[in-house]
């Protein structure tokens, strides 16, 4: 029987298919508990995020496909999931998919300042790598995508947005 983490590491997000959820960072933790059920930990990209009860759902049946009848999903919501967290290779699949990999995420001390000014992000073609982008709006497919077209190539493209 293949492990549980390594199960759950394959399953892939349902609205970025080209990640799975351990490279997207929301993948926290698998154990396995007392009882031998399988408990997988989740962080969402953000608490309202409308992928959570679908990523459960494609964890909950991967699990028990692998041989895992007894299993469940916890939402861990701290600390809150940063764009920080996607690996390597989950950076690259993005770009190779065309959607620009978000930068650094903001350091923050404290609450989130509610700023109604335009977000600065750190975009980049994922096409031809041109820095020259222009937002054409604040919410791509999902909200936590902004989309942009660049002022090179002129493609549009969506960008992870650094949170």
């Amino acid at each position: 029987m293949i492990a549980a983490r390594e199960v759950a590491e394959r399953v892939v997000d349902p609205e970025l298919p080209m990640l799975t959820l351990a490279d997207l960072g929301v993948l926290r933790d698998v154990e396995v508990d007392e009882a031998g059920t399988v408990v997988v930990t989740l962080t969402p990209t953000y608490s309202g995020c409308p992928a959570l009860t679908t990523m459960r759902d494609d964890l909950l049946r991967a699990l028990r496909t692998a041989g895992y009848a007894d299993s469940r999903v916890q939402v861990r919501l701290a600390p809150a999931w940063s764009s920080d967290w996607i690996s390597p290779a989950g950076r690259a699949a993005l770009t190779e998919a065309g959607i620009s990999a978000p930068g650094p995420a903001p350091e923050r001390d404290g609450p989130v300042p509610l700023l109604l000014l335009p977000t600065r992000r750190t975009a980049r073609c994922p096409r031809c790598g041109s820095r020259e982008v222009a937002l054409l709006s604040e919410f791509g497919a999902t909200a936590c995508k902004a989309l942009y077209r660049c002022r090179s190539c002129w493609e549009p493209f969506e960008h992870v947005k650094e949170i």
